[in-house]
Order: C-alpha cells, then structure tokens, then sequence
C-alpha cells in the first residue's frame, strides 16, 4: 500500500509539472444542456468564453458568450473560476408561443488542466430578461476541452540578445570612455 501512495502522489505531481497554461482551448459540453464551447484568455486570470448549446429539456439553441476570472486552487492548474455574461436562444419548434429568450448568465466552476487536455464542471444559471419557457434556467455541465494555442512559458525572453554580444559591447563601450595618457603610443 505505501509504494501504491508512493507512485499515486508521483504520478499527480507529474502531471501538474507537465501540465500546459492555454491561450485559446474548445471542445463539448454535456449535462443539462450539450453543445460546444470554446475559451480563450485576454488577461492572466481573465478568460472569455462562447457556449452554443442545444437543451435536452426545450426545443432551443441557446449561445452564451461570457467572461470569466479564474483563481487557483491547488495548483495554477487546478482553478476555481466565475463570471457571466449575455445569452440568446433560438426556438426550434414551430407549435412554441414563447419568444426567443434572451437575458443574463452567471457561471462557477473548477477546471483541471493536464497536459493538452482541460476537463471541467460548472454551474451556469441563465436569467431570461425576455422571452424563454421559464425565467430561469439552471444549467450544469462537464466540459472536454482541447488546447489549441498553449500559453507561453516566459512572458519575454530570457535573453534579449545573445550574451557575448553583450559583453563585447561593454568591453568596447568602456574602452572609449578610458582615458589614454600614454598619448604618444597609438591604441
């Protein structure tokens, strides 16, 4: 049983050190309602995301599009994020007498990310302003998402310049300012 906690605590710390940050991921989402979203950062913490989904419980198309900050929770791989948003649904029976709902989402909820893979679960609540079966839609749902475009691992780069470079032009910056009293030999 040791060596099996052992190798457990490896695996996990392994996978958090090869675990990759995203600029843009996309993928599916199932639960109450299905469809597919795509995330993509804008600032550090700061995300915006766009949910096309489709109801399992009403003949509507609902796209969300949202914005969301997110905080670590073990690790900066683990987070817990919230936000909201604006959504728009599209009746797709002819026989409904409701309008098209549109109105406000709120989200919660916590991703991992592991490798190029990002798997998470949220609470999405979706306020109708107008139209919709009912005011509110409580919505929850498990995302599969794909890491299109990775994070860089620097913000700069290490090095600007190559290093010698650098030093021969110290070296030649500080000759210049060297005073030469030996006038009479050239240098």
């Amino acid at each position: 049983m040791k060596y099996i906690s052992i190798l457990f605590f490896l695996l996990i710390s392994t996978a958090a050190l090869l675990a990759q940050g995203y600029n843009t991921i996309g993928g599916i989402r199932f639960g109450t309602d299905w469809g597919i979203t795509a995330k993509h950062r804008i600032k550090d913490k700061i995300t915006v995301e766009g949910i096309l989904q489709s109801s399992t419980k009403r003949e509507e198309v609902l796209i969300s599009a949202l914005v969301a900050k997110h905080n670590p929770l073990i690790t900066k791989r683990f987070n817990f994020y919230t936000g909201g948003g604006l959504h728009y649904g599209f009746n797709s029976d002819p026989e409904v007498s409701y309008k098209d709902p549109f109105g406000v989402s709120a989200i919660a909820g916590v991703e991992f990310k592991l490798a190029k893979l990002v798997v998470s679960w949220d609470f999405k609540p979706a306020i109708n302003i107008v139209g919709g079966q009912k005011k509110v839609y409580a919505q929850s749902g498990i995302s599969l998402r794909y890491v299109f475009v990775k994070k860089p691992l620097f913000k700069e780069p290490l090095f600007k310049e190559p290093i010698f470079k650098k030093n021969k032009e110290k070296k030649k910056a500080a000759e210049k300012k060297k005073i030469n009293w030996k006038f009479w030999e050239k240098g």
